[in-house]
């Protein structure tokens, strides 16, 4: 058996699989996702799992080399919870976010509902 903090076997699975400059997506329950990626839908009810729940456990068990938020999402939380985790996101639009889902090799679909609650996490290495 696996030590483990992560419970949920198709998400430890899927992040197995990743490689560096490989994208994890943690989106809201809103955003539009496409065909192609691996999703795990973790959403239960609006706000379960939240955003900021998800990219903590992503945060410690995962290398990120950088990450990419909506620059619609300056003036919100979402750049907060990114950068008191040592996230310094680059920003695109938010229509440039969706248009970068269908090369994601995994999209993490959340309870959120806070406006523009989507990060591209960009994998990086562990040496």
């Amino acid at each position: 058996m696996l030590k483990s903090e992560i419970l949920n076997a198709p998400l430890l699975g899927a992040l197995a699989t990743c490689g560096h400059t490989d994208t994890v997506v943690i989106a809201d329950c809103g955003l539009p996702i496409p065909e192609g990626p691996v999703v795990i839908d973790l959403a239960l009810v609006q706000g379960l799992p939240s955003f900021e729940q998800v990219l903590d456990v992503l945060a410690r068990n995962m290398v990120i080399e950088h990450s990419t938020l909506a620059a619609e999402a300056k003036d919100g939380p979402v750049l907060q919870l990114c950068t008191s985790r040592g996230l310094e996101p680059g920003f695109i639009s938010h229509e440039e976010l969706k248009a970068e889902l269908p090369a994601a090799k995994i999209i993490i679909r959340t309870g959120e509902s806070t406006p523009y609650a989507n990060v591209i996490l960009h994998c990086g290495v562990a040496f």
